[in-house]
């Protein structure tokens, strides 16, 4: 028989993943009381089955790559990866799906966490459905905060309603390797594991819509295209699956537009995420629960008090687990300064330490094939579409440090700059080991540093960062 008992806090926070935790962690910084709500593992999505497992699942396969690049140790390099003790390394990097770490990390902060499925019931008023079988209601004095994530779009293929395949979840968690692997959807997911399973011995198909990486420029998706092929990916772009069925020998048979059909042992779905808001019981204060509109606090619009907040995944505005965590420490420090009625909290200025600026202008975003495909900030047409009197500057990464890095490097560096004030707006790098570029490039572009001095900050020799000067040096300094 269900008990139903009643708890009131500060604050409720509805999803204990890394967003959550965050959100919840400077909220009680802040001197408030918080209760973290979860009704899977505590830390969510991304140490369990997205960020964590799949980097470390595509980590051994690079450091191959990288000792066969050189000569002298790729001639000491005589066997292929060790798929086994890929998965095991893994595991341990998932903590073979335990959360007491977690769990106990979260009781250290000083947070209470209750395991359940949370849903508001009315103004900063939640109800949980525990798993210990209790009915818990939840009044809020200051804030709910939802922190949910995001779940996977299913494409309308003809079939795959009744087809057994693999979400990205399933494939970062598998325990074996498939022979052959027919990936669906050419994003930042789709090509990471396409190239993990193809060095691990799996003959992969990948089926792009339209181009891979989408979203980046076109040298970069050429890049990592060889990347992938390279590695034995059988990469076909505007290719659309009309079809989905199991076929005799039981694998999977996938058509597609024209006529072909690619078969494989086992389907990998990866087309996308949405934010995770269904169940939460956004209509109980007359919200469609679809997509929510914050502002750069975090607080929902359209809710009377003011008493909502989204972050990360389920706000939808950056579906990136670091950008959702900034998000996420915003809106705890401004819930908890609102309370206190503190200065500059009511509504506080851009770039202040309550407000998700970057979110704007640098959002960082690698992509951890080999090559590596890291972007800062915008493209060329995106910053011209945001009316930016823009340039863009180009070249091929060959420095010293590049040569030394890995015989026949091969990599391609952009920055785009506001002519207007000169400034970089965006920067992408394409390469061997690149994602270590990224970060120079996010301070200079969120501290909006004038390319005057910052071609006073003297690259290293011999590094891949001597690429900012040849960028710097092309553009006329």
């Amino acid at each position: 028989m269900s008990m139903t008992e009643t708890l009131q806090t500060d604050v409720v926070v509805i999803g204990a993943g890394a967003v959550g935790e965050n959100a919840a962690d400077r909220i009680v910084r802040g001197g408030l009381a918080a209760v973290l709500v979860e009704a899977a593992l505590v830390g969510g999505e991304c140490s369990y089955w997205a960020c964590m497992p799949s980097k470390a699942l595509l980590r051994p396969g690079t450091a191959l790559k990288e000792a066969q690049s050189l000569a002298g140790s790729r001639e000491a390099v005589t066997g292929t990866l060790d798929a086994a003790a890929v998965l095991e390394r893994r595991n341990s990097f998932t903590s073979n799906w335990d959360d007491a770490g977690q769990a106990e990390w979260v009781a250290g902060a000083g947070i209470e966490l209750v395991r359940g499925r949370a849903r508001l019931t009315g103004e900063r008023e939640v109800e949980v459905a525990a798993n210990d079988g209790r009915t818990l209601r939840i009044s809020a004095r200051h804030a709910v905060v939802l922190a949910t994530g995001s779940t996977p779009s299913v494409p309308p293929i003809e079939g795959l309603d009744t087809t057994e395949y693999w979400g990205t979840r399933d494939a970062t968690s598998a325990t074996g390797i498939p022979g052959r692997l027919v990936v669906i959807g050419g994003g930042v997911s789709g090509v990471e594991l396409a190239q993990a399973y193809a060095r691990l011995g799996s003959k992969v198909t990948l089926l792009a819509r339209h181009d891979i990486l989408g979203s980046f420029p076109e040298p970069v998706r050429a890049l990592v295209r060889e990347g992938l092929e390279s590695d034995g990916v059988d990469v076909r772009t505007s290719a659309s699956p009309t079809s989905v069925r199991k076929s005799d020998d039981g694998g999977v048979e996938v058509s597609l537009e024209g006529g072909d059909t690619v078969s494989g042992d086992r389907l990998l779905v990866s087309t996308g995420r949405r934010p995770a808001l269904d169940g939460l019981g956004l209509e109980e204060i007359g919200l469609a629960p679809k997509a929510l509109d914050t502002d750069d606090s975090g607080r929902v619009a359209g809710v009377d008090g003011g008493w909502l907040y989204a972050v990360g995944d389920a706000a939808g505005k950056v579906l990136l687990t670091h950008q959702g965590k900034y998000e996420a420490r915003a809106t705890g420090d401004v819930i908890a300064a609102r309370a206190k009625q503190e200065p500059g909290s009511a509504e506080p200025a851009a770039w202040s330490r309550y407000t998700a600026t970057a979110d704007h202008y640098a959002v960082p975003q690698v992509v951890f094939t080999d090559p590596e495909a890291a972007m800062v900030g915008r493209t060329l047409e995106q910053a011209r579409a945001d009316g930016v009197n823009a340039s863009e500057t180009s070249l091929e990464i060959a420095v010293a440090g590049s040569s030394l890095y890995a015989d026949n490097y091969r990599g391609w560096a952009q920055m785009v700059v506001d002519e207007d004030r000169r400034v970089l707006v965006g920067v992408t790098f394409v390469g061997p080991g690149v994602s270590e570029l990224l970060q120079a490039a996010t301070i200079a572009i969120t501290g909006e540093v004038p390319l005057d001095r910052l071609w006073h900050a003297v690259p290293a020799y011999p590094t891949i960062s001597e690429v900012w000067l040849r960028l710097l040096e092309k553009y006329g300094l």
